[in-house]
C-alpha cells in the first residue's frame, strides 16, 4: 500500500461534499436556469440519481477488489495492457478536469476581487497550498474536511435564511408548466458534477470502517442534492426569471442581503468560505491524480509525483479555455457526455466485465 493513512467513512463523505459542491454552487444555477427556468429547483433531484448510481458502482467494484483503487483493479479486470490504457484515460481525464477546476477558481477570484493580479499567479498559489495538503496524505485532507465542512454547511444555511426577506415565492410558479422535460434538461449539467463521486474509488481502500463506506457515500450524495436544491430555490426566489443572465447567480443573490443597514456585503464571507471549499475540492482531485499516477507507474511512494503534477495541472488550467465564456460554454455543453461517460459509463463497464470474469472463473472451478 502506497498510502499508510486511514480515514473514517464519515470523513470520506465530508471530503466528497465540498468536492462536488464547491464549483457547482457557482456555475450550475445559471446553466440549469437556462434550460429549466422556474423548474430549476427540481433539476438537482434528477441529477442526484447519477450520483447514487456512481457511488453504487464504486462500492461494488471496491467489494470485488477491497485493497485496490480504480487504477489498480482496472489492470486486474482488463489485463495488463488494456488495464494500463484505461488507467491512463482516467488519469488524463482527472488531469484535464482538475485544470478546469483551478481555472474556474482563478477566473472567479480575478473577475470579482483581484482584478489586476495575473491569472497564473492566482492559480499557481492555490496549487502550491494544495500540494502541501496532498503531500500530507489522505488523513490530513480528511481532517481538514472534518473541520471545515460543518462550518461551510452552517454558513450556507445562514445565507439562505438571510435571503428570506428578498424572496418572492411566486417566481416558482407555474410549476412544471411545460411538463417534466425542462427540469430534466436542466439536470443534464449537474449530473456531470454528481458523477465526480467516482473519486471515492480512490478513497475506499483507506476507509477504516469499511462496512459503512456505502452508507456514508449515499449520505454525501443526499447532502449535495439537498444543498443544490435549496440554493437553486433561494436563487430562483430572489432573482426570478433573470437567473440565467448572471455568470455567478448565487454571488449576485447574496449581494441583496441587507439587514438594518448593518449586515451588508456578505459576499466577502461567501468568498472566504468558497475558497475553503475549492481548496478541499482541488486537494481531493489532486490527491486522486497523484496516487493514481504513482500506482500506474508502480512507484513505492506518491510524494515525488506531487510537485511535477502540480506544474502539469497549472499548464492544463491555462490551456483548458481561452476565457470564462468558452469555459462556461464547455461546462454547459460538450462536457456533459465527456464527464458522464468516463466517470459513470466506463466504471459501469468495468463492473460488468469484473462480474462476468468472476462468474466464468467460478464456473471453471466448479466445473
Amino acid at each position: 500500500m502506497i498510502e499508510k493513512g486511514k480515514i473514517s467513512a464519515a470523513q470520506m463523505a465530508m471530503m466528497m461534499y465540498p468536492t462536488i459542491i464547491a464549483t457547482a454552487i457557482l456555475l450550475v444555477p445559471a446553466i440549469t436556469a437556462r434550460h429549466a427556468n422556474q423548474d430549476m429547483w427540481l433539476s438537482p433531484l434528477w441529477a442526484s440519481l447519477v450520483g447514487f448510481l456512481t457511488v453504487h458502482i464504486a462500492v461494488r467494484l471496491h467489494q470485488l477488489y477491497p485493497q485496490k483503487t480504480l487504477i489498480e483493479y482496472s489492470g486486474e479486470i482488463l489485463g495488463k495492457f488494456l488495464g494500463k490504457a484505461v488507467g491512463l484515460i482516467f488519469l488524463l481525464f482527472y488531469l484535464h478536469i482538475t485544470g478546469i477546476i483551478i481555472r474556474e477558481y482563478g477566473e472567479f477570484v480575478v473577475g470579482n476581487f483581484l482584478f489586476h493580479t495575473p491569472l497564473v499567479f492566482v492559480m499557481g498559489s492555490m496549487i502550491l497550498v494544495c500540494s502541501f495538503a496532498v503531500r500530507g496524505g489522505v488523513e490530513v485532507i480528511g481532517r481538514l474536511a472534518e473541520l471545515s465542512v460543518p462550518v461551510v454547511m452552517i454558513f450556507i444555511l445562514i445565507i439562505i435564511i438571510l435571503l428570506i426577506p428578498d424572496m418572492e415565492v411566486e417566481n416558482m410558479f407555474p410549476i412544471m408548466e411545460k411538463g417534466i422535460m425542462p427540469s430534466l434538461m436542466g439536470a443534464m449539467v449537474p449530473q456531470g458534477w454528481f458523477s465526480e463521486f467516482l473519486l471515492i474509488a480512490f478513497l475506499l481502500p483507506y476507509v477504516a470502517d469499511q462496512n459503512k463506506g456505502k452508507k456514508w457515500g449515499m449520505i454525501s450524495v443526499t447532502a449535495v442534492m439537498l444543498t443544490l436544491t435549496f440554493i437553486n430555490i433561494a436563487t430562483l426566489f430572489v432573482l426570478g426569471g433573470i437567473t440565467d443572465r448572471f455568470v455567478y447567480p448565487v454571488a449576485s443573490a447574496v449581494r441583496y442581503i441587507s439587514i438594518a443597514d448593518f449586515l451588508e456585503h456578505i459576499e466577502a464571507f461567501l468568498t472566504a468560505l468558497w475558497v475553503v471549499g475549492i481548496f478541499l475540492k482541488i486537494s481531493v482531485f489532486y490527491y486522486a491524480l497523484v496516487l493514481g499516477t504513482a500506482q500506474w507507474l508502480n512507484l513505492s511512494d506518491y510524494r515525488p509525483v506531487v510537485f511535477p503534477m502540480g506544474f502539469l495541472m497549472l499548464l492544463f488550467a491555462v490551456w483548458s479555455a481561452p476565457n470564462l465564456m468558452e469555459l462556461t460554454r464547455f461546462l454547459g455543453g460538450s462536457s456533459l457526455f465527456y464527464r458522464f461517460s468516463i466517470q459513470t459509463g466506463l466504471p459501469l463497464l468495468l463492473l460488468f466485465i469484473a462480474k462476468w470474469r468472476k462468474r466464468t472463473n467460478n464456473q471453471k472451478l466448479t466445473g
